[in-house]
């Protein structure tokens, strides 16, 4: 079995153009065109059972009308669909309320596509909200490849809100924290955290020469099993970032990682059917 717990997709009228602006940012290569089904087709042509959607909402107001399609698709498929949340949503604690009574099992939150820092009381009371609730929390962490030099979800700041709510459902994406992998390892190692493996392992595919061969270098295999070891074997969850990974690629690349055959199972489904509880 393979759970993918870190994809995107959007809905099939949109699809296009919303792809054409994200590659135009990232200047990185989609490997599907962002549709449920070529997702689907993915999975089924490289052995994946399931996929998380994890839907990113920049604007508040689209909140209700978005977790309203996560709940209907939720009820059939092997697509597993969280809720989006924003920090600035006006009653983010019914609304977490609602998430849990249509039975989605986590929310994503995006600290720089929605331009407000991870330790923001903002975001600090989404976390504690949705920790009461026992939802997962989904978080891109880290540096974000279509928006060179902007920090707001860095691991002293992930540090800082672990520190004032303590959730033990909380899942940095991107190996701990992108682009600042070491520092990840140093501030928030032991904590009881869980990472995904999404958009870090190997080297970026650009779209066109935009990026430099140092630029496109993400975390070797070495350097990806000391995270993994940081974290724990337990604590890390397989994820694509499809359509911006290519699936086959990344377990490609966890396979080749120099840990042992109990670990890659953990990551590639059990951590995250137990986290799911699936």
């Amino acid at each position: 079995m393979i759970i993918d717990f870190h994809t995107h997709t959007f809905p099939d009228k949109i699809a296009s153009a919303a792809i054409e602006k994200l590659k135009s940012k990232s200047h990185t290569k989609a490997f599907t065109s962002g549709t449920d089904s070529e997702l689907l087709a993915s999975m089924a042509s490289c052995g994946i059972d399931k996929s998380v959607i994890l839907p990113v909402a920049t604007n508040p107001e689209k909140i209700p009308h978005i977790n309203d399609i996560s709940a209907e698709k939720n009820r059939h498929g092997n697509l597993i669909y969280f809720a989006a949340m924003h920090p600035d949503f006006a009653d983010a604690k019914e609304e977490l309320r609602r998430i849990r009574s249509l039975g989605i099992k986590g929310i994503k939150l995006h600290p720089v596509y929605q331009d407000i820092d991870f330790d923001d009381i903002r975001t600090l009371r989404v976390l504690e909200f949705a920790e009461e609730n026992g939802l997962i929390t989904v978080v891109h962490a880290g540096l974000d490849v279509g928006f060179p030099g902007v920090e707001r979800c860095t691991p002293k700041m992930i540090k800082n809100a672990v520190s004032a709510v303590s959730p033990k459902k909380l899942v940095l994406a991107h190996m701990g924290s992108w682009k600042m992998w070491q520092e990840a390892k140093e501030l928030l190692s032991g904590r009881g955290l869980f990472i995904d493996t999404s958009f870090s392992i190997g080297k970026m595919t650009q779209e066109t020469q935009y990026y430099s061969d140092e630029e496109l270098s993400l975390l070797n295999p070495c350097e990806a099993a000391s995270v993994i070891d940081a974290f724990g074997e337990d604590n890390v969850l397989f994820g694509t970032d499809s359509p911006w990974g290519d699936q086959k690629a990344d377990i490609e690349n966890i396979l080749k990682l120099p840990i042992d055959n109990e670990s890659k199972e953990k990551i590639m489904y059990k951590n995250a059917a137990k986290l799911l509880e699936i």
